[in-house]
């Protein structure tokens, strides 16, 4: 029998959601492609008798393995070439100044600040920004081998091979990802009807954001090709189709789960038939078993799905008559120079961009005026620690503080008891895989593979053996201080700052979205365009997704930001209601039911903004006014209640 633990010692919520896995599953060619393309440099570097120039190789495919993320094939150029260019600028800066004391200091400092400031731009320019930072701190730390030139050729080749691999089934396999994606959305739909009408939402609301994971997924995943070909290209065509098409049935699902009534199981196998299609390109006759509608709901599910089943089935579909649901992407040089502007003139890249440069500069001055052997690993430290995008800087430092001392673990036991030259490829080989194998699982166990990699290829081109381990722990435990200090406790930028604001501005947008809902965009009076009002609810879904993620990210800081942001959570959970009861109501006015009157409309949007301004104005949840009466049996009765719930919440218990 399991003893339970005395309540004194009952580890706190936040440590706990730290420390627990994520559950993932195995990405098997992504495990095939780090052993390969990191033991290879190295067993080719040994066969030629350049032993240094392999380990370089390989710790340059170290950050390919890293970035190798993305399931469509043209993401993964994104994802892994244009950062390889930013880290090749990294090493060359790096080793410019290397031996050059406080020179590297401010060139360290400054390019803390450029890294910081553009990983603000999204993912690619985030990974890219962390190989800049990354490739001149161990430029400036370690004494490469050769001509300037040399490292960083030898590095970007090196994660260039992870690419090539990557892309080997590109010819046999184009376009799969992207149908898979959009076969997957379809299947999530299917699990979102199966809960529609349960009894508690718990299982509804899982659902439902699972969905909304997947559309963005597949939108992603399809406008990002079609920026390229300008709707020129019959498959993604059919694919933005496809997925427009199932929209409808999203937008049906919460008038259903609001009836109360579940949906007939042929429904959900009609759905998943229609992933079937899509998934394997099927365009032929499809024979719907559909109950006949008797309801609202039942008649908006039924059009919804005919008219999905009719766009799957299509061998042909004209562009012109596609809409992006998100908006099609703007042309690259116009998002580059959106993209900059943004960077120079938000408030958020410099403070940032400001943080960074701070711990680094720190870390710089420090290994410059005290004797710290290898002293790079400090500042590697902060630069994986500190990224602003990549979650809680506090849940970061202590889970590499962890994640280290496993990971140096590992290394001892390979540094005392596995001989130099051949063997370190075998190794190599079998550490590698477990990069790709357990970053899912968490930062912590991404550490724990990475550290006796790097330490192994430190060793090949430093020969300290051993004597790495005991540095490598105190330099650790270094960053994270430096990390703690000052890029988190001197900077007090609030949990409202990071997370109420945007909540205040999704709830003011979700007032906007009642008002498109039902003829009008805002106070314009102008006519809501549906694919606009598509957009909007699409947009808001991803935002609240945003959202929620950063509070998640919120609960595993201790107290009080924490305690915070388990109290705000629930408020949450009841705006995305309040959109899902949006959308329910306007399902039901367009398959029958009495419109509401506009003074219902405004009242309910009022009453929404001023939530927004209780939100954006407040640290902690403040007293509301909640004053919402309307017509019995009106559409809207579900929506004032979920409205009445959500300023209850934003009120002190």
């Amino acid at each position: 029998m399991s003893r339970e633990f005395p309540i004194g010692l009952t580890p706190p919520d936040w440590l706990v959601r730290n420390l627990q896995p994520q559950q993932a599953p195995l990405n098997r060619p992504a495990i095939a492609r780090a052993a390969v393309a990191m033991s290879l440099p190295l067993a080719l570097g040994l066969a030629t008798g350049h032993t240094a120039y392999g380990a370089l190789a390989s710790m340059g495919a170290l950050s390919g393995v890293i970035g190798d993320t993305a399931d469509a094939y043209r993401m993964r150029i994104l994802n892994i070439a244009i950062p390889q260019f930013f880290g090749a600028v990294g090493v060359t800066l790096g080793a410019a100044v290397y031996g050059h004391g406080w020179l590297a200091v401010t060139a360290l400092t400054l390019i803390a600040l450029v890294s910081g400031m553009i990983s603000t731009i999204g993912a690619v320019a985030s990974v890219s920004g962390l190989l800049l930072l990354l490739n001149s701190v161990i430029g400036a730390g370690l004494p490469l081998p050769g001509a300037w030139w040399l490292a960083p050729v030898l590095m970007s080749g090196g994660g260039l091979l992870v690419l090539l691999l990557a892309l080997l089934a590109w010819p046999l396999r184009s376009g799969v990802p992207e149908r898979t994606a959009v076969a997957n959305t379809y299947r999530t739909v299917a699990d979102l009807l199966t809960t529609c009408g349960d009894d508690p939402t718990a299982g509804y609301d899982a659902a439902r954001r699972a969905v909304t994971q997947s559309l963005n997924q597949s939108y992603d995943l399809v406008l990002a090709r079609r920026a390229r070909h300008h709707g020129r290209n019959p498959e993604l065509t059919r694919l933005l189709a496809q997925l427009n098409a199932i929209t409808p049935v999203v937008e049906a699902a919460p008038a259903v789960h609001q009836s109360g009534r579940s949906l007939p199981p042929g429904i959900r196998d009609t759905v998943r038939h229609l992933a079937q299609a899509v998934e394997t390109g099927y365009t032929g006759p499809i024979g719907l078993d559909l109950p006949a509608p008797t309801s609202e709901t039942t008649r908006a599910v039924d059009h919804a799905l005919r008219h999905a089943a009719e766009v799957v089935t299509a061998p042909d579909v004209d562009p012109r008559g596609i809409d992006d649901r998100l908006g099609r992407p703007a042309a690259l040089r116009i998002r580059a120079a959106r993209a900059a502007r943004n960077v120079l003139l938000s408030s958020g890249s410099w403070r940032y961009g400001l943080r960074l440069a701070l711990c680094i500069g720190l870390a710089q001055v420090l290994v410059s005026t005290v004797p710290v052997p290898r002293s790079y690993w400090i500042a590697l430290t902060i630069t994986f620690v500190l990224k602003p995008d990549f979650g809680s800087v506090f849940s970061r430092a202590l889970l590499r503080a962890l994640g280290t001392v496993a990971g140096l673990v590992i290394a001892a036991a390979v540094l005392s008891v596995v001989p130099r030259g051949w063997w370190d490829v075998l190794v190599l080989l079998l550490l590698a895989p477990l990069i790709p194998a357990l970053t899912p699982r968490g930062y912590g166990y991404q550490t724990m593979a990475i550290t006796p990699v790097i330490l192994l290829l430190s060793d090949i081109l430093n020969h300290q053996g051993t004597a790495l381990l005991l540095p490598r722990l105190v330099d650790s435990l270094i960053g994270c201080g430096i990390a703690l200090i000052a890029g988190y406790l001197l900077w007090p930028e609030s949990w409202h700052t990071r997370v109420g604001d945007r909540l205040a501005e999704a709830v003011a947008d979700t007032a906007g979205y009642v008002e498109s809902a039902f003829g009008t965009l805002g106070s314009s009076g102008v006519e809501a365009d549906p694919a606009a009002r598509a957009r909007m609810r699409r947009r808001l879904y991803r935002d609240l997704s945003v959202i929620r993620t950063e509070f998640q990210r919120a609960l595993t800081e201790p107290p009080p930001t924490g305690r915070l942001a388990a109290g705000w959570l629930p408020l949450v959970v009841a705006v995305e209601r309040i959109v899902d009861a949006t959308t329910a109501a306007r399902v039901r006015v367009k398959h029958g039911a009495p419109p509401p009157s506009s003074a219902e409309v405004t009242q309910v949007a009022l009453q929404l903004r001023e939530l927004s301004e209780g939100v954006r104005e407040s640290e902690v949840l403040v007293e509301v006014r909640t004053d919402l009466t309307g017509p019995t049996g009106s559409v809207l009765e579900p929506l004032r209640q979920e409205v009445a719930a959500a300023r209850a919440i934003a009120s002190p218990h």
